[in-house]
């Protein structure tokens, strides 16, 4: 069972929690390199501001709280969700977007809600959806992957990177491009053959989208990892994959111009597989009961096509993962109900 977030009271138990939460830390490294390579330095930038701003509020809220600063930080708690939020965060927004969205994350998720294990919604994704919704423009400004940048076109270098991110320098022509995800769903009209013929995030894409399948395969790799260690049991992230999966098999219908998109890039075209495995198995804000992880974690991925076929929001991890928060406490009373029913043996006269 995952403890990150979870509710613990001992000296002893944080100390345990802080070591579970070392290797989910170290099991996101893989994906954190692969998205740097890909997408630059931007990345490592906002990794920095989110995690500093989630650990420094975290403190001060404890504080102003009378509560044990060194023992409640020590869960690595507050590092971990300002982790996942750079790590979601489009590279090269503006510092002050970082850090609000971290502050929202720690001081408003999950301190106004009574700290770690209380939080009913994921703090990180909490934060995300602050930023996206109070600023679309900069939120939708992607960096295109190293593979699609043109010749004698570079990512910015880390210092070019740090006066666009704190000195609100304009991003160089030509770095700056559409996900996969976007893409397709703005290509009305055409069947998918010629999406994949026309774009280059496809075209030239090993299986799915270009930069993004790679991450996906690390945030995989790391997940599976916590699986192994039994940081987390599968039903939740096996759940969500399936839904998922089996949603977009269904709407595929061989990808004609009314096609959803095809389940690989479904699964390896977004945030998919960092949902799957690092945000959805968050104890705090997830089913508790071995059914109720299945029921959550299908929900969460029945959201996710939703929201990415007829909804405005092409990725749609965060929103489906917050209405999937929403709906965990019926999740838990009606998967707990149906666990605790036992049949009665029958009187026999």
């Amino acid at each position: 069972m995952s403890v990150h977030n979870g509710a613990l009271t001992s000296s002893e138990d944080h100390g345990s929690g802080g070591h579970t939460l070392q290797l989910v830390l170290f099991s996101l490294l893989p994906a954190a390199l692969v998205l740097s390579y890909q997408f630059g330095f931007g990345i490592i930038i906002n990794v920095i501001i989110a995690a500093t701003t989630a650990v420094l509020s975290e403190a001060l809220a404890l504080k102003l709280r009378n509560r044990p600063v060194t023992i409640l930080l020590s869960d690595y708690s507050a590092l971990l969700t300002g982790v996942l939020l750079g790590l979601s965060l489009p590279p090269l927004v503006p510092w002050w977007l970082v850090l609000i969205a971290s502050l929202f994350s720690i001081i408003v998720a999950k301190q106004l809600f009574g700290g770690s294990g209380t939080n009913p919604f994921n703090p990180a994704m909490v934060g995300y959806v602050v930023a996206l919704l109070s600023f679309p423009l900069e939120m939708s400004t992607w960096v295109k992957p190293i593979s699609l940048l043109s010749d004698g076109i570079h990512h910015p270098s880390l210092k070019d990177s740090m006066s666009i991110v704190f000195s609100s320098v304009n991003i160089p022509d030509g770095v700056t491009g559409a996900t996969p995800l976007d893409i397709f769903k703005h290509s009305s009209g055409l069947v998918a053959d010629q999406i994949y013929q026309i774009t280059p995030a496809f075209g030239t894409a090993s299986f799915a989208g270009v930069g993004w399948e790679w991450t996906s395969i690390a945030f995989l790799c790391g997940g599976l990892i916590l699986l192994k260690a039994r940081v987390f049991s599968w039903h939740a992230p096996v759940a969500m994959l399936s839904s998922l999966a089996i949603l977009s098999v269904f709407f595929w219908d061989s990808g004609s111009s009314n096609s959803a998109g095809s389940p690989i890039m479904h699964l390896f075209s977004g945030a998919t597989m960092m949902g799957a495995f690092f945000i959805i198995t968050d104890p705090g804000s997830s089913a508790k009961t071995k059914r109720g992880k299945l029921v959550y974690g299908a929900l969460i991925g029945f959201l996710i096509f939703t929201i990415r076929v007829w909804g405005d929001y092409p990725d749609a991890i965060a929103f489906a993962v917050l209405l999937g928060n929403f709906a965990v406490p019926l999740i838990d009373i009606l998967t707990h109900d149906i666990a605790s029913t036992k049949i009665e043996p029958k009187n026999v006269d």
